[in-house]
């Protein structure tokens, strides 16, 4: 239990966690990662090098410390991480380890003058709390999923029944349970847990789906990034008939329901998303303005999809940008707040999503709050690990 006197010692050490937090979490990964091979696979290795991984770590580290004493202040935070714990089946017996080297990483960095015993007991209490949080909520999502018509826990075996090339960099696999049996229905917007063996090492991802359930497959769509280990593995290496195991679906950015204009945003393989959120709205009736980024024809994914969607639903407006000069492009260049400004709807009343690189992401952001799309109406997801894009 975390009393009131660990309370406040947590929230002295925010200004250590402003302006070291990255250190700290850095060597937290550099231990827990060398000296706990079970946890790796949990890990992927290019966040790790690129610092998005600790960057990302020490931002939530800070915001916890900063609400220790009023967590809904937290926001969508805990449902992120949460979301993401379940994609990739984070269980309890990881918690220890991961709070034993958190624990061991404050007393290295700031030292023991710093990192009294006091500190460290009153850490210790804080990470057990926010432990005990995550790993209630993570098992009533794992039991929910097993619970739906269709659902599993754990890893399900799934068949690649189809794998289609969308462009010259993007593949559809086409996942079919093994077994047989249905397939739960998930939300527009969510991602699946990939768990694969590459050159003898356990790797898990996270994938969106990038079309609506049918109760009977699922649908990925993976960009080959030419320092991916898995998506060069999955582009390579699997072939329709081979076998992946499948964690089931996770995700908070999914399409809220609502009569107000849509506006989707995507930047490259953050098309993928919004595939099943236009597919939804246009059921529904929505009107939706879909705009998308992408360096050219070449590599832009899904185009002949959505041309025929507008061509056959009135309340589609389609525009797209390319970085390059080429035919069919709306825009050449980059996006920007002008461009955004005509092709939103005139009236800034609506529901914005929007999904890609994070300074594409940050750029949107901007741009629709300077037109004027209400920030509670604008919703946006990270491909890694969670950050601020303020």
């Amino acid at each position: 239990m975390l009393t009131e006197s660990q309370r406040a010692i947590v929230k002295a050490t925010v200004p250590l966690l402003e302006t070291g937090g990255e250190a700290l979490t850095t060597h937290f990964y550099r231990v827990m990662l060398g000296e706990y091979p079970e946890v790796r696979p949990l890990f992927n290795q290019a966040h790790q090098a690129s610092g998005d991984q600790p960057r990302a770590l020490a931002h939530s580290v800070l915001m916890y410390a900063k609400h220790i004493d009023r967590l809904e202040a937290l926001g969508d935070l805990p449902a992120q991480i949460i979301n993401k714990h379940v994609s990739l089946q984070v269980l309890p017996e990881h918690y220890p380890i991961v709070g034993a080297c958190l624990l061991r990483a404050i007393r290295e960095v700031l030292g023991v003058e710093i990192a009294t015993d006091e500190v460290i007991a009153a850490w210790g209490a804080a990470y057990q709390q926010l432990a005990d949080i995550l790993i209630g909520a993570e098992e009533q999502a794992y039991r929910a999923n097993a619970e739906q018509t269709g659902g599993w826990r754990g890893a399900r075996a799934f068949r690649v029944a189809r794998k289609v090339a969308e462009s010259s960099e993007i593949s559809s696999f086409y996942l079919r349970p093994v077994d047989g049996q249905p397939v739960m229905a998930h939300q527009p917007g969510q991602y699946i847990g990939l768990r694969l063996v590459i050159a003898g090492q356990e790797q898990r991802r996270n994938y969106s789906l990038s079309a609506l359930p049918n109760g009977q497959e699922l649908r990925i769509s993976v960009k080959r990034e030419a320092e991916g280990v898995v998506s060069r593995f999955l582009h390579d290496e699997v072939r329709e008939g081979d076998t992946l195991e499948v964690f089931p679906p996770a995700g908070a950015f999914t399409l809220q329901p609502g009569d107000k204009p849509l506006v989707l945003i995507s930047g490259g393989v953050g098309i993928t998303p919004t595939l099943a959120m236009l597919s939804e709205a246009l059921q529904s009736g929505r009107t939706v303005h879909f705009i998308h980024c992408a360096r050219n024809r070449a590599v832009h994914a899904f185009r002949d999809t959505i041309d025929a969607l507008a061509a056959r639903h009135p309340q589609l407006q389609r525009f797209y940008c390319y970085d390059q000069a080429d035919e069919g492009a709306d825009a050449v260049g980059l996006l920007d707040q002008a461009r955004l400004a005509q092709w939103l709807p005139a009236n800034r009343d609506v529901d914005a999503y929007f999904l890609g690189p994070k300074p594409f992401m940050a750029l949107v952001r901007r741009s629709l709050l300077a037109l004027g799309v209400p920030e509670a109406q604008t919703r946006y997801e990270f491909f890694g690990p969670a950050a601020a894009l303020r």
